[in-house]
């Protein structure tokens, strides 16, 4: 067995998990202590979420919004306004953005040359954050199962999609899901341990992690729990176990954390903050999809196959004992912390896959605990069939991304097609040890799989779609142009990436004839005109007497248009 667990009424231990193969020997044996444990997860999820992460462009839009909001906080020196070139960004509050302030200044301080302009040094926190939250997932699962079945759920979430895409994108979500997970420990820990005396640190553990949720990204954190603690009370019929919590003092702590930055905040904005954010920016996304990321309702539950593969057919096996042992107290708990939040989030017309990120622990810990059962194994409903998804994942994008790169660059990308290829054999290796009903070491191979699959996609092809990264080599052919304080405007490309690349000043122009009119002042100017707009641009010139120099063409295609672009980059002055 992977380790002792107390069954439900009624539930025998089927065996779905027993046998003394090489991977229970090497989950017993890694997770023979916590230490060993923890650096076995840390040296997991570094290993899972460092490939590409470097080499990965920023991406639009919402990635170089955020880093460009921090490197203008260094620029100017302003840490409470939050801003994207002129404008106001009053959507998250300022988490996100000091944390990455605060890792760019340390790499200047250390000497790294245009730490400012490189990306990987905002994407830290993310990185960081998302290496916490596969540890303390080990933690939270030790109040469930035992230490090799935290083991195993600390190694789904290192090996997920959905983690893996936020630890390389400096976005809110990956900090803020660790903190989702110590709370949710804290929590678990005073439901079922009610007869223990919580340790003070658990519970400062707990506030804390709420008060940084807040400051990363709001009211999402406090739903999450809040939510969970009072589905949790309607099943005790009483409020009185959160008394634990200490809640009178984790509010104070919490206040004293929080409230200097919002008290500045609407002291320097006038209260436009909180209109912008709670108004424009939460409420729309309630009453309306905002930004075209409107999806009906059940889009995470479709979306969750792929975004928390390779775990999610074991979690899909699992998931329908959940209302037949509704009953016992782990299992209210999970449900406590998924269910709420998850018809919120399904409810709302604004969907993107990682608003649920901070769900995904407590169904991977459900899932080992089911495991842990014996109730994960072929002998479920269509469970056999099912489990196909876990090769045919990599087996997609293996076929997927060579069809890419072909249609976008001409060539497949070649250098990560044999990788593709092991994981899809590991993974289809996975799949048959699931018929042999050896369930840890499916679980180990899938883990194993999605490890090749992160450096074949992320370290060897994402590096060559070059087609993809137009904000990369605009800026890259801007530089080679020469000019030590160049002036830059674009126009028919407007992403936030060329504006982190190139800089803050970068302009933007309405049309054609606009462009034209700021290439004809003084100093060395560089246009980035679209082919679209560039009739309209060289006639404009034209009239003007000018004649530019065509330094090269930039040709690729723009993922969020979703539309193949060509670029001239003109020049003129010195």
């Amino acid at each position: 067995m992977i380790g002792e667990s107390t069954a439900p009424a009624g539930v025998r231990k089927k065996g779905a998990v027993q046998g003394g193969d090489w991977a229970q020997r090497l989950v017993a044996a890694l997770s023979a202590s916590h230490a060993r444990a923890l650096v076995v997860l840390f040296l997991l999820s570094c290993a899972a979420f460092a490939p590409g992460f470097a080499s990965l462009q920023p991406m639009d839009r919402d990635e170089p919004r955020f880093a460009q909001a921090s490197k203008q906080m260094l620029e100017t020196g302003d840490f409470v306004d939050i801003r994207f070139q002129d404008e106001a960004r009053h959507k998250k509050p300022v988490g996100i953005y000091w944390l990455q302030s605060a890792v760019v200044a340390g790499a200047e301080a250390l000497g790294v040359d245009n730490a400012r302009a490189t990306i990987a040094y905002y994407r830290i926190p993310s990185f960081l954050g998302a290496v916490a939250t596969v540890l303390v997932t080990y933690w939270a699962a030790l109040a469930f199962v035992s230490p090799g079945g935290a083991l195993l759920a600390g190694a789904f979430m290192a090996a997920s999609v959905l983690l893996g895409v936020e630890a390389r994108l400096a976005k809110t979500d990956a900090v803020l899901t660790a903190t989702t997970v110590v709370m949710f420990g804290g929590l678990a820990r005073l439901y079922l341990w009610r007869d223990r005396i919580i340790p003070a640190g658990t519970i400062a553990a707990f506030w804390a992690a709420f008060a940084l949720s807040i400051l990363v990204k709001g009211p999402i954190g406090p739903m999450v729990v809040g939510l969970a603690g009072a589905a949790l009370s309607v099943r005790a019929r009483t409020v009185g176990w959160l008394r634990g919590l200490r809640p009178g003092w984790g509010l104070l702590l919490t206040a004293l954390i929080v409230a200097p930055w919002f008290i500045a905040i609407a002291m320097k904005t006038g209260g436009a903050f909180f209109d912008e954010s709670v108004g424009k920016d939460m409420l729309a996304k309630v009453g309306s999809g905002q930004e075209k990321h409107w999806a009906p309702p059940g889009f995470y539950l479709l979306a969750f196959f792929g975004t928390f593969w390779p775990a999610a057919v074991l979690t899909a096996i699992a998931l329908p004992l959940a209302w037949r042992w509704r009953a016992e107290p782990w299992v209210a708990v999970c449900l406590a912390w998924v269910l709420p939040s998850w018809i919120i989030f399904e409810a709302v017309p604004t969907k993107l896959p990682h608003y649920v990120l901070p769900l995904y622990p407590a169904l991977a810990i459900f899932t080992v605990k089911v495991m842990e059962l014996g109730e994960v194994g072929p002998h479920r409903p269509a469970a056999v069939p099912a489990a196909l998804l876990i090769p045919l994942i990599p087996l997609g994008l293996l076929i997927g991304l060579g069809i890419a790169g072909y249609q976008l660059d001409g060539v497949p990308p070649y250098a990560g097609m044999p990788g593709m290829l092991v994981a899809t054999l590991v993974a289809f290796w996975a799949w048959l040890a699931f018929r042999r009903r050896a369930v840890v070491k499916t679980a180990v191979l899938a883990v194993a799989a999605s490890l090749v699959l992160s450096v074949s996609v992320w370290g060897l092809t994402q590096p060559l779609l070059r087609a993809l990264k137009l904000s990369p080599r605009l800026a890259a052919a801007v530089e080679a142009i020469g000019c030590p304080s160049p002036q830059v405007v674009t126009v028919g490309y407007r992403e936030p990436s060329l504006v982190f690349l190139v800089g803050t000043d970068l302009a933007m122009a309405s049309d054609g004839k606009a462009a034209a009119a700021f290439l004809d002042g003084p100093g060395c100017r560089i246009a980035l005109v679209e082919a679209r707009a560039e009739e309209e641009f060289l006639a404009s010139l034209g009239e003007m007497g000018k004649t530019p120099r065509l330094v090269t063409r930039v040709p690729g295609f723009n993922i969020n248009g979703g539309r193949k672009l060509d670029i001239g980059v003109y020049a003129t002055g010195d």
